[in-house]
């Protein structure tokens, strides 16, 4: 898609996003000089932490800091007019957690442009993040597509990959892939508006979906091997978390930090928690979990040693 007079005057645009992830990508179009940020939309201020103290989403203190001004729409229907009175040639959407309806699709130029976390079709969905490295993939990436009325099917403009050596957590896929999504985000706007992108409709044969993650998820099933267990931990760190209960006395302990051990676990039962060489082990379906870093629930974080000081009563306890 191509404009004549896109060279001369800013692309006015709107921006959709909530949370640290779609950060980058504001400040990316924030500081490019072909674009205008007319509006950006986020969700609601939401009670935070213990004291649940009321707090602005990440991008909304970011837009403010820039002097942008702010809409948080209970629902983004009820924006439409609002949005029409923007007057924008393009929207992009990063991580907003509202579906944008036909209505608002239809109202700029240029379409709505999604920045998603994953290499589409693979991944469609909210748990992109995720899904990578509790399926201990070698890569994933991020995708840039156009939004059409399905659920991450639109067509791909732009798509960058990232390798996985298999000891990443979800913070750390998080970070690397909202950083790599602004690198290339305003220049697939910039090429796409210039008609220098060809739209790729996706391959619906290839096409997989992940669901939104409930908290209780993170409870680990010890029948499994040691292999998924440590990929479920990695894949839930820092969220919702990775946890079992202890014996029969039902407390809490969250499991942060673990690898593969190389020892052999035979004697134990599942899920019961041992030392082997001064080392704090889970015996799983198949083979052991070495615990690096743990927490009890009302307490701090610690390391393994620090746990195993102050809680050798535990040892031998089974984890559920």
């Amino acid at each position: 898609m191509s404009d004549k007079n896109s060279s001369h005057k800013k692309i006015r645009t709107i921006f959709m996003g909530t949370p640290e992830f779609a950060c980058p990508g504001l400040e990316a179009l924030l500081a490019a000089p072909e674009l205008e940020i007319v509006g950006v939309f986020t969700q609601s201020d939401k009670p935070v932490g213990r004291r649940q103290i009321l707090t602005a989403p990440p991008v909304k203190q970011l837009a403010l800091k820039h002097a942008r001004p702010v809409f948080q729409p209970l629902k983004i229907k009820a924006a439409i007019e609002t949005i029409k009175n923007l007057m924008p040639d393009l929207i992009v959407v990063i991580a907003y957690g509202k579906i944008i309806p036909p209505e608002i699709l239809a109202i700029p130029h240029y379409g709505c442009l999604n920045v998603h976390a994953s290499l589409l079709p693979k991944y469609r969905g909210a748990a992109c993040l995720n899904a990578p490295i509790l399926n201990g993939d070698k890569e994933t990436g991020v995708t840039i597509m156009k939004i059409d009325t399905g659920l991450d099917t639109g067509p791909i403009l732009r798509q960058a990959k990232i390798q996985l050596n298999g000891r990443e957590n979800l913070s750390d896929v998080h970070d690397r892939l909202s950083g790599l999504g602004a690198e290339i985000l305003v220049p697939a706007i910039l090429d796409y508006i210039q008609g220098k992108i060809k739209e790729r409709p996706q391959d619906e044969a290839s096409a997989s979906y992940v669901k939104i993650i409930k908290k209780e998820e993170g409870q680990i099933d010890w029948t499994k091997s040691v292999g998924e267990i440590e990929r479920l931990i990695r894949a839930y760190n820092p969220w919702p978390g990775s946890y079992a209960s202890i014996g029969e006395t039902n407390q809490i302990l969250k499991i942060i930090e673990a690898e593969i051990a190389e020892e052999p676990a035979d004697k134990q039962q599942t899920g019961q928690l041992f030392l082997q060489d001064k080392k704090l082990m889970v015996k799983c379906g198949q083979g052991a979990l070495l615990i690096l870093r743990l927490q009890l629930a009302g307490g701090r974080a610690v390391s393994a040693e620090e746990f195993i000081r102050g809680h050798a009563k535990l040892i031998g306890q089974i984890l559920r």
